[in-house]
């Protein structure tokens, strides 16, 4: 690929980076898409434009063109992670989310597996038809989404409130046991409510959801980088390429493994932040020996550690979105709240795109060094969220205990309290 559209220079990190802008801009857009309409359509709709641009990106054959194709792919992809996460805290209460997530998120670890495994076997088919084996990659692994677009439509329930394989109990089952997920045993939440612009500026103006995206960002600039180096590490180890990508492989499915257990785990003892700090220790143990590991002797040790990075990055990130998606509502401030984190924290992807130089490869000083930094960060920020959400935990209990749960409710409407959502006196913040 490199040769043929001649790759030279910073022109690879370019082709990567030019993906994030519209990635990371349209993704609070989206989510407010899909407040309007039905997500079984909206959803689909992107599924069969990002495999579309996908395949046309194995017909390309100059610099420019592979540029104007990762632009559009950022603009389709944009839309479905924060949708996907968004749509299963109006199902699930608030300690049974993070679990899903990571069944969710642990797919893009295990696509990692397997676009390694895939990648070989589709290497195998250069030449054929006149185009090179990462044609076929591009051509196949686009078709795959592009078709499953069209089961979308039937198969993904948009709402409770309108789910057809519920009964009507059921549905008024699930759809109570969400109002009463307000972490204090009294008041209500509400995912009902329709979009506003003054849920919308509430979002914007949230302070935790600003701080949160610090040890996002950590995952995005630490994961894009990690995983657009990790087969030239293990090239620069001594592997030929077709071994490098098979190599790959256990550090992914390593990396799947730590982040379903760390999020049953955080789901089972009701805690968030602990999860966060301690799966960027791991990366920043990984980052450290990476960078102290005179490349590329040791290849052994040098290999164990990418383990450690990968799981170390892939754990706390279904743990910084599933805190910020517990600690928002109503249902339209969480699903702009939610876009606005991972838009933003997604614009760590162009950081983590152009801080490893393949001149400094196998070592990747800068790479490495920018990426145990901002682990860093990440562990102070979780540390600053849990206090804080600690400390207005405490405060609303003592008004609570003070004033009393009547007089409380003379102060407000029962629709007032809905509007008020996270700020309700009766809603208490995970931690």
């Amino acid at each position: 690929m490199s040769e043929d559209l001649n790759l030279y220079g910073f022109r690879y990190n370019t082709a990567l980076t030019v993906f994030f802008v519209p990635y990371a801009l349209l993704e609070i857009p989206s989510n407010i898409i899909l407040k309007l309409i039905r997500p079984s359509i909206w959803i689909s709709f992107l599924c069969f434009g990002w495999g579309t641009v996908m395949t046309l990106m194995g017909t390309v054959s100059t610099y420019q063109g592979l540029l104007i194709a990762r632009f559009f792919l950022g603009v389709a992809e944009a839309g479905f992670f924060p949708a996907a996460t968004y749509l299963l805290t109006i199902w699930y209460q608030r300690y049974e989310v993070q679990r899903r997530m990571s069944v969710f998120y642990a797919a893009a670890s295990l696509s990692g597996a397997f676009s390694g495994l895939f990648a070989y076997a589709i290497e195998k088919m250069n030449g054929i038809g006149g185009y090179h084996g990462w044609k076929w990659i591009f051509i196949l692994e686009g078709l795959i989404p592009a078709l499953v677009a069209f089961s979308i439509y039937f198969l993904l329930p948009d709402r409770p409130e309108t789910a057809k394989f519920l009964t009507k109990e059921q549905r008024e089952f699930v759809i109570n046991r969400i109002a009463l997920g307000t972490g204090s045993g009294r008041g209500r939440i509400t995912n009902a409510d329709k979009i506003t612009w003054a849920q919308i500026k509430a979002a914007f103006s949230d302070l935790k959801v600003w701080v949160a995206i610090i040890p996002l960002w950590a995952c995005s600039i630490g994961t894009y980088g990690f995983t657009a180096t990790v087969p030239s590490v293990l090239e620069e180890m001594g592997y030929a390429t077709g071994k490098a990508q098979l190599l790959t492989v256990p550090v992914y499915v390593f990396g799947m493994a730590a982040t379903l257990v760390v999020a049953f785990w955080s789901d089972y003892v009701q805690q968030r932040t602990p999860f966060i700090m301690g799966g960027f220790a791991i990366a920043v143990v990984g980052f450290i020996a990476e960078l102290a590991i005179p490349h590329p002797k040791l290849p052994g040790a040098t290999y164990f550690f990418l383990f450690l990075v990968a799981a170390g990055l892939y754990c706390p990130l279904t743990a910084v979105v599933a805190l910020v998606a517990n600690n928002i509502a109503p249902s339209s401030k969480r699903a702009v709240g939610m876009a606005l984190l991972i838009s933003v924290g997604n614009l760590g992807g162009i950081c983590g795109s152009n801080i490893y130089y393949a001149k400094q490869e196998p070592k990747y000083q800068t790479g490495f060094g920018t990426s145990l930094a901002i682990c860093g960060c990440g562990i102070i920020a979780a540390y600053a969220l849990r206090i804080a959400y600690q400390r207005e935990n405490r405060r609303r209990d003592e008004l609570l205990e003070r004033e009393g749960e009547d007089a409380i409710r003379t102060k407000y409407t029962e629709q007032e309290l809905l509007d008020l959502g996270d700020l309700s006196p009766f809603y208490r913040y995970t931690t």
